[in-house]
């Protein structure tokens, strides 16, 4: 249970965008939620989604519990990109979730690599997230390493947050690009608009993309853009390419979603990753095909 007193700052906001700013993890509709079940009261008492809050109003917001997941093996098809005792890499589907969360119980990434890797991952990602090293969202696909083992794991995420792991994208983003290559460099972070979302927010954490064109289609008004990051923020490719005119075809969050392809799931793909080896130091540069539904487009 939280309770919050607010300050003459506040006055007037509604309550469900108030609640919402002052708590990143949860989201306005979470809030909304959690007034319809009569978890948030003011001044002990009830309220509705639009109560505008008033200064020194005492608000105790009860939040849910949130449902114990049993992680189990489950026989998933991923292709394999590479595996040995240390680490297993493989081309994640779009449409497929990294690990299991409240809104998604089974059928993940990770459920199909117990099946594959049985008792050997490391347990660092904690005890839904075993050998998560770094993520990739729903809708995108491509390359994704996971670790077998601590060491591995240790190792895999010191490299990342030094920068030093190298991944590059394949993009289709609406919109003919007109610059053959350029650097976007805008800081991200949660939108004040809509907590579920990420934007470019003058005091988010530091996001620094990399692009250049590989084709320009006039007629179809698309381009293909191949992309690196150098830093790893929320859906910092999605979140930037939009901010400059060029949303990901197919992305429903930061754009439209609306395409006359009749592509579901957004065009990013991660095809190929660069990082040393975390036991061996060997340098190791691995690729994801890129799916067909992609490939048709950018044909």
């Amino acid at each position: 249970m939280k309770e919050y007193i607010v300050n003459n700052e506040n006055v007037n906001k509604r309550i469900d965008l108030y609640l919402s700013s002052i708590n990143d993890e949860l989201s306005r509709v979470a809030i909304q939620r959690l007034i319809d079940k009569e978890k948030v009261l003011v001044n002990g008492k009830k309220i509705k989604h639009s109560y505008k809050v008033q200064e020194n109003d005492n608000i105790i917001l009860e939040e849910e519990i949130p449902q114990e997941i049993e992680l189990k093996a489950q026989d998933i098809p991923i292709e394999i990109i590479y595996e040995d005792n240390d680490i297993i890499v493989v081309n994640k589907p779009k449409g497929l979730v990294v690990h299991p969360a409240n809104g998604n119980p089974d059928g993940t990434l990770v459920n199909a690599i117990m099946a594959i890797c049985k008792d050997s991952l490391s347990g660092i990602g904690g005890e839904i997230r075993p050998g998560i090293v770094h993520r990739l969202d729903k809708d995108t696909s491509g390359i994704l390493i996971i670790a077998k083992n601590d060491k591995a794991h240790i190792n895999l995420s010191e490299q990342i947050k030094n920068h030093k792991v190298k991944k590059t994208y394949i993009a289709i983003v609406r919109g003919i690009v007109k610059e053959n290559e350029a650097t976007i460099n805008m800081p991200i972070g949660r939108s004040t608009k809509d907590r579920k979302k990420m934007a470019v927010v003058k005091n988010g954490k530091e996001a620094i993309t990399h692009f250049r064109v590989l084709r320009r289609n006039e007629k179809e008004n698309i381009s293909v853009l191949e992309v690196n990051i150098e830093t790893g923020r929320t859906h910092q490719i999605r979140v930037h390419l939009t901010e400059i005119g060029y949303p990901i075809i197919g992305d429903t969050t930061y754009s439209s979603g609306k395409n006359k392809w009749g592509i579901k799931g957004q065009c990013l793909h991660s095809k190929s990753i660069e990082f040393k080896h975390p036991v061996t130091g060997k340098i190791m540069f691995l690729e994801a095909p890129i799916p067909e539904y992609m490939k048709e487009l950018m044909q």
